[in-house]
């Protein structure tokens, strides 16, 4: 379990664990910025600043772009996204078969927790 700090929030938990995307996938090591980069490209082919605001549209926080190169290119070397042709200076990114395969696993282990986490709220 890792803690990190926020100003907006306090603190927040950064999630790791691992999935076996599929028999023919290699098996990966997901952390936060990695999974948000998948879930970004999962609707569409995107450039890092597009991923960046993606990203903040969907969690309400924004990743430096430390954070967010470092995963993609992690997500790269593991075969799970692919930099397409330059367009200008910007350089998108889309998900493999792999990849897709990668995030639709992580979405159905994340879909148990949540299914067998929600049962175990005490009601307010």
């Amino acid at each position: 379990m890792k803690f990190a700090t926020s100003p907006e929030s306090g603190y927040y938990y950064v999630m790791r664990s691992r999935v076996v995307a599929a028999k023919s996938a290699p098996e990966g090591h997901f952390s936060d910025p990695q999974f948000l980069v998948l879930t970004s490209l999962a609707a569409s082919p995107k450039h890092g600043h597009a991923m960046l605001d993606d990203i903040e549209q969907m969690t309400g926080a924004r990743l430096g772009p430390g954070t967010l190169y470092g995963a993609i290119s992690r997500l790269e070397q593991q075969g799970w996204i692919e930099p397409l042709e330059a367009q200008d200076r910007r350089k998108p990114y889309r998900l493999t078969d792999a990849g897709a395969r990668a995030f639709a696993a992580k979405m159905k282990t994340l879909q148990r927790i949540v299914d067998h986490g929600s049962g175990r709220l005490a009601p307010a």
